[in-house]
C-alpha cells in the first residue's frame, strides 16, 4: 500500500506540473528523412530560396520537396556553406570552391583551391566562409584566403597564434586570436580592436554592432558590450557557459545555440523570448549551425538532424509528448484560465502564462465537452456532470456520461443535458444547479442535441436524426420520430447556428427551412465541405458566432454578411493530415483578440486567422530528366528548347514552390499541351512523368499555390519530340523522287521486254493449251481410277457381308447339330450330322473372312500383328470380331466355344496385349 500510495503521489505532482509553452511550429529532418550524415555544420539559401546545408556527408540541398546530396569533392566533412549570387561557396578538408545550377538544374563543382594548392596547409580545415565587398573569405584554424571576386586571385593572411572564428559586421571584418584578443582587418592589415582577458582567453562565437557598440557574444563567459575600448557585461537569462553559436534576426533578436540545451531567442535587453529544446520540440540539444531565411524561419542545424522554427507563423503549438495531458475533446477559456479537457481528464492554467498546466482532482477519465452558462462552468464528462468552480471540480450528476449541453429555450434556469442514456435536465435553484429529470420517453445516447422551441433535435451516428417533441414541464417526450432525410453518417452532427439547425454529413451540409421545418442542403456549404475532401461532418459554433468545420486542405468558417443574410466563406490553409485532431472529434474554441485554440491528439495549437500571410509565392523547374527505356537517365536544359529523339520519347519533370511552413502543404497543377490540353487536379505530387510521347511538338506548363495564394509565375518548358529518321519530311521527299526514278526504270524495262513477253506469252499459251489437254486426260483417268476403286471397295464390303452370313449360316447349322445330338442316336441321324460337319468349315469360312475383312479394313490384322508380334491367328480373329464391335455372346457361336470361354479369350488377349487396367480392349482395337 505504502508503496502504491508513493506512486500516485509522482503521477499526481507530474500532472500538476505539464508545462505549458506555446511554441512555433518546428519542421524536423531526421537524418534517415535525408539521407546523409548527422551533423550539420552550416546552413544558407539562394534566391530561389533553396536551402544549402553543409552536411557530414557532403553539401545538401533541400527545395522544399526533395533533399538532394552532392559529395564533396574530396569525400571529407563539408564544414561551411555560404551563398553568394548564383554560387554556393563550400569548404571542406584541405580543399574549397564553389557549386553552380549548370543549365540542367544540377550542381557542378569548381575547386578555388587548387589555384593555391602550395600555400594550402596540410590537415586545413575550411571552418567559415565570410561575404564581403567584393570578397569571399574562407576561414581556417590557422588563416584567412581572401578571394577577390574581380581579379579572380587569392590574398592569404596568416595571424600568429591562429584564427578561431572570422566576423562580417556591417563594413568591417573581425577575428579572434586566442591568446591575442579582438582584431578588425583595415586595408589588408590587422588592427587590434580589445586585449581584454575574456576576448584572449575564451571563444567569442560571433559579433555584432549596436549603434556604436559592439555586442560581443562568447562561448563560456556570456554577452559583453564593448564601447569605446571598454568592456562591459551584458545581462542575459541564458547560461553563460553554454554557448556555441549565435545570430541576429530580422527582428532584432538574437537566436542563441547551444551545446546541451538547444536553441534561446533573446531580445535587445537580454530577457528570453522563447527556448527551444529536446524536451520540447528539437531534434537534438546541440545546435552547431543557426540561419534565418528569406521568409524568417529559422534554420538550426544540430549535431543530429535539421529543424526549421516557423518563427513568423500565426500558429503556435504545445505537444504533450509525454502523454499524460493526452488528446484534447474541448477547450474554453473561463476567469482568465484555459481549460483542457481530454481523455485523460481536466486540466488548466492561467492564460497567456508560460506556466504548468495543472490537473484538476476528481476529473480522471474522459473529458467530452465545456459549456459555459449563467456565469458557470459545465464539464460534460464520462461519470456523469461536473460544475467547475476556479481549480476544484464537484459533481452534481452521476447516472450516466454526460455528452453536452444546451438551454432549454424560454427559460434561464433550466439545461438539457445530452447523455449516454437519454436526455435529461439540470435546474438551478437558491443559486446553485442539480439534477431534476429525466425526459421519460427517449432513451437513446444525445452526443449532439440543438433545440427550437419544445423540439428537441437529436444526432445519432447509427441511426439518424431524432425529431423529440417535449412537453410544456419538460418531463417527457410527446413524440419521437426518427426523421428519413437527411441520411445518418459516420462523423455525422448537428449544431444550431444563428437560430437555424444544420445537419452535416457526407452527403454534404443540410438546414432546416420553410414552414415544414424539412432539412434542406445547402450548396455553399456543402460544395466546400465536399469538393475540398471531407474529413468530418462536426460542426462547430464559437462565442463569435462563427460556423467551423475540417476538410482535407483546409480549416473553414463562415460569417454572415453585414449586408444580408449570406454566408462568407473563409478558410485557413491548415491540411487534415497536419491539424492532427481526432476524427469526429475536432474542436476549436475562441479565446480572445482573434486567437483560437484547435485541441489535438497530442497538445493544441493556438492560431489568429486575421494575421493572413502576406507573402508571394514562385515555382520553379527543378529537373528534367529525359530517358530511354531501361536506359540512362539524361537532364535536359531547362532554359532552352529540346528537340529529343523519337526514342527518348520519356520525361520526368520535377518542380516545387520553396516554402518552409510547418502546416500549408504546396499543391501543384500541370499540363502537357500537345498531349492533353486539361490542367490536372491539384495534388502534393512534386513530379508528373510522361512515358513513350508520340512525335510533335510539345508545351509543359506547371503551376501551383499555397494555401489559397496562386504562385506569381508559371513554369513552361516547350520540347518536341522528333520523328524516326524515316518518317521525316526529307525522308518523305526521298521516297518520292525514289519512286518517280523506279517508275520510269520500270516502265522502260516494261516496254522492251513487253514485245518479248507478248512472243512469249503466245507460244506458252500453245504449250498450256496442250499440257490443259493432257491434264484433262489426267483427270478422267483418276477419276475413272477412284470409281474403281469405290467399286472394289464396295464389293468387298459385299464380300465380308456375305461372309459374315456364312458365318451365320455355320452358326445355324452348329445349333441344328446340337439340338439333333439329343435325339436318339440312329443311323439317319448320324448321316444327317455327318452332312452338317461337312459343310461347316471354319477354316474356309474364316479365309474368306479374313480376305473380305482385310480388304474392308485396310489391312487390320497385318497392323495389330506389327504392333503385338505375339498374337495367334485365334488371338486376331478374336481382334477381328472386336473390331466389328460384336458382344462375347455374338463372338460365342463364330468360334463355336461357350460365351465364358470367349472371356477367358479376352482376358488373355489384354495381358499379350499389356492394356492398362483402365483401359477399354474394344476401345483399344477400334482406335488402331
Amino acid at each position: 500500500m505504502k508503496k502504491i500510495s508513493i506512486l500516485t503521489t509522482i503521477l499526481y505532482f507530474i500532472l500538476q506540473n505539464l508545462f505549458a509553452q506555446e511554441l512555433p511550429p518546428i519542421i524536423k529532418f531526421e537524418a534517415e528523412r535525408y539521407k546523409a550524415g548527422n551533423q550539420n555544420w552550416m546552413i544558407s539559401q539562394n534566391d530561389q530560396e533553396l536551402m544549402y546545408v553543409a552536411n557530414h556527408m557532403g553539401l545538401l540541398e533541400y527545395n522544399c520537396s526533395v533533399w538532394k546530396l552532392y559529395e564533396s569533392p574530396n569525400e571529407t566533412i563539408i564544414r561551411s556553406v555560404r551563398v553568394v549570387e548564383d554560387k554556393i561557396y563550400t569548404g571542406c578538408y584541405m580543399e574549397f570552391g564553389f557549386w553552380k545550377e549548370g543549365a540542367n538544374g544540377q550542381l557542378q563543382y569548381t575547386s578555388l583551391s587548387d589555384q593555391i594548392k602550395d600555400k594550402v596547409l596540410d590537415d586545413e580545415q575550411i571552418w567559415n566562409i565570410i561575404s564581403f565587398n567584393k570578397w569571399i573569405i574562407f576561414q581556417s584554424l590557422n588563416q584567412l584566403y581572401i578571394y577577390n571576386l574581380n581579379s579572380k586571385t587569392f590574398t592569404v593572411h596568416r595571424p600568429e597564434g591562429g584564427i578561431t572564428k572570422v566576423y562580417n559586421i556591417g563594413a568591417s571584418v573581425y577575428y579572434q586570436t586566442i591568446g591575442k584578443g579582438l582584431f578588425e582587418i583595415v586595408n589588408g592589415e590587422a588592427k587590434l580592436i580589445s586585449d581584454a582577458s575574456v576576448f584572449k582567453e575564451t571563444k567569442i562565437v560571433n559579433v555584432f554592432k549596436v549603434n556604436n557598440e559592439l555586442l560581443v557574444h562568447t562561448q563560456l563567459e556570456g554577452l559583453f558590450l564593448l564601447s569605446e575600448g571598454e568592456l562591459h557585461k551584458f545581462t542575459t537569462e541564458v547560461p553563460s557557459n553554454n554557448i556555441y553559436n549565435s545570430m541576429k534576426l530580422s527582428n532584432g533578436n538574437y537566436a542563441l545555440g547551444t551545446v546541451s540545451d538547444g536553441v534561446y531567442i533573446i531580445n535587445a535587453e537580454g530577457k528570453v523570448v522563447l527556448h527551444i529544446n529536446q524536451e520540447n520540440g528539437l531534434t537534438n540539444n546541440t545546435v552547431l549551425s543557426l540561419f534565418e531565411d528569406r521568409d524568417h524561419n529559422l534554420w538550426v542545424g544540430l549535431d543530429n538532424g535539421v529543424n526549421c522554427i516557423n518563427l513568423k507563423s500565426n500558429v503556435a503549438s504545445y505537444e504533450d509528448d509525454s502523454g499524460m495531458l493526452g488528446t484534447i475533446y474541448t477547450s474554453v477559456l473561463f476567469d482568465d484560465k484555459i481549460y483542457l479537457g481530454t481523455n485523460q481528464g481536466l486540466f488548466y492554467k492561467p492564460y497567456d502564462k508560460d506556466i504548468p498546466f495543472t490537473f484538476i482532482s476528481n476529473t480522471k477519465g474522459q473529458v467530452w465537452s465545456l459549456y459555459v452558462y449563467d456565469d458557470t462552468l459545465f464539464c460534460g464528462h464520462d461519470a456523469g456532470t461536473f460544475i467547475v468552480e476556479d481549480t476544484t471540480a464537484t459533481r452534481i450528476f452521476s447516472e450516466s456520461g454526460t455528452w453536452k449541453f444546451e438551454q432549454v429555450e424560454g427559460t434561464s434556469n433550466l439545461l438539457y443535458q445530452g447523455n449516454y442514456a437519454g436526455l435529461s435536465v439540470l435546474k438551478k435553484s437558491n443559486g446553485s444547479w442539480s439534477f431534476r429529470n429525466w425526459i421519460k420517453g427517449f432513451g437513446y445516447s444525445s452526443r449532439y442535441l440543438e433545440t427550437l422551441g419544445n423540439t428537441v433535435y437529436v444526432s445519432h451516428e447509427y441511426k439518424g436524426v431524432f425529431k423529440v417533441v417535449v412537453n410544456a414541464d419538460f418531463t417527457e417526450a410527446l413524440s419521437e420520430e426518427m426523421l428519413d432525410f437527411p441520411k445518418k453518417g459516420k462523423n455525422a452532427s448537428i449544431a444550431k447556428y444563428r437560430g437555424k439547425i444544420w445537419y452535416a454529413s457526407r452527403e454534404g451540409v443540410f438546414s432546416l427551412a420553410g414552414n415544414n421545418q424539412q432539412f434542406v442542403k445547402n450548396k455553399k456549404l456543402s460544395d466546400v465541405m465536399i469538393n475540398d475532401g471531407y474529413t468530418s461532418g462536426k460542426l462547430i459554433v464559437d462565442k463569435t458566432n462563427r460556423l467551423w468545420f475540417f476538410t482535407k486542405n483546409h480549416i473553414n468558417y463562415f460569417n454572415h454578411s453585414n449586408f444580408n443574410d449570406e454566408l462568407l466563406h473563409q478558410s485557413i490553409p491548415i491540411p487534415y493530415t497536419l491539424a492532427n485532431t481526432m476524427s469526429g472529434y475536432e474542436n476549436i474554441a475562441y479565446l480572445q483578440d482573434d486567437e483560437y485554440l484547435i485541441g489535438t491528439v497530442n497538445g493544441y495549437y493556438l492560431i489568429n486567422p486575421e494575421e493572413r500571410s502576406t507573402d508571394s509565392y514562385n515555382i520553379y523547374l527543378k529537373g528534367i530528366q529525359n530517358y530511354k527505356l531501361n536506359d540512362t537517365v539524361k537532364y535536359l536544359n531547362l532554359h532552352g528548347d529540346a528537340r529529343l529523339g523519337y526514342k527518348t520519347n520519356n520525361l520526368l519533370f520535377s518542380f516545387t514552390i520553396p516554402q518552409y511552413s510547418k502546416y500549408t502543404n504546396p499543391e501543384y497543377q500541370f499540363k502537357l499541351e500537345g498531349f492533353n490540353n486539361n490542367w490536372s487536379e491539384y495534388g502534393l505530387e512534386t513530379e508528373a512523368e510522361f512515358k513513350n510521347l508520340p512525335p510533335g511538338d510539345y508545351v509543359f506548363k506547371v503551376r501551383g499555390k499555397v494555401g489559397d495564394k496562386l504562385t506569381e509565375n508559371e513554369e513552361v518548358f516547350y520540347f518536341t519530340i522528333q520523328k524516326p529518321w524515316f518518317a521525316t519530311n526529307v525522308a518523305i521527299i526521298s521516297y518520292l523522287v525514289l519512286l518517280i526514278i523506279v517508275g520510269f526504270v520500270v516502265n522502260f524495262i516494261y516496254k522492251k521486254n513487253y514485245e518479248e513477253q507478248r512472243l512469249k506469252l503466245i507460244e506458252e499459251n500453245h504449250r498450256k493449251m496442250e499440257i490443259h489437254q493432257l491434264e484433262t486426260e489426267q483427270q478422267l483417268m483418276k477419276t475413272k481410277t477412284e470409281m474403281l476403286e469405290k467399286d472394289i471397295e464396295s464389293k468387298n464390303r459385299e464380300l465380308a457381308a456375305s461372309t459374315l452370313n456364312l458365318i451365320k449360316k455355320n452358326e445355324v447349322l452348329a445349333a441344328i447339330k446340337s439340338d439333333l445330338k439329343k435325339l436318339d442316336s440312329s443311323q439317319n441321324l448320324k448321316s444327317v450330322i455327318s452332312t452338317i460337319n461337312a459343310n461347316i468349315n471354319e477354316e474356309d469360312t474364316w479365309n474368306l473372312f479374313s480376305e473380305a475383312f482385310n480388304n474392308a479394313d485396310k489391312d487390320f490384322l497385318k497392323k495389330i500383328k506389327d504392333i503385338h508380334p505375339s498374337l495367334t491367328p485365334n488371338d486376331l480373329r478374336l481382334c477381328a470380331y472386336l473390331r466389328l464391335n460384336l458382344s462375347s455372346k455374338e463372338i460365342a457361336p463364330l468360334l463355336n466355344i461357350s460365351v465364358r470361354s470367349v472371356e477367358i479369350k479376352r482376358y488373355r488377349l489384354r495381358k499379350k496385349m499389356e492394356l492398362a487396367h483402365e483401359q477399354g480392349l474394344v476401345e483399344y482395337i477400334l482406335s488402331i
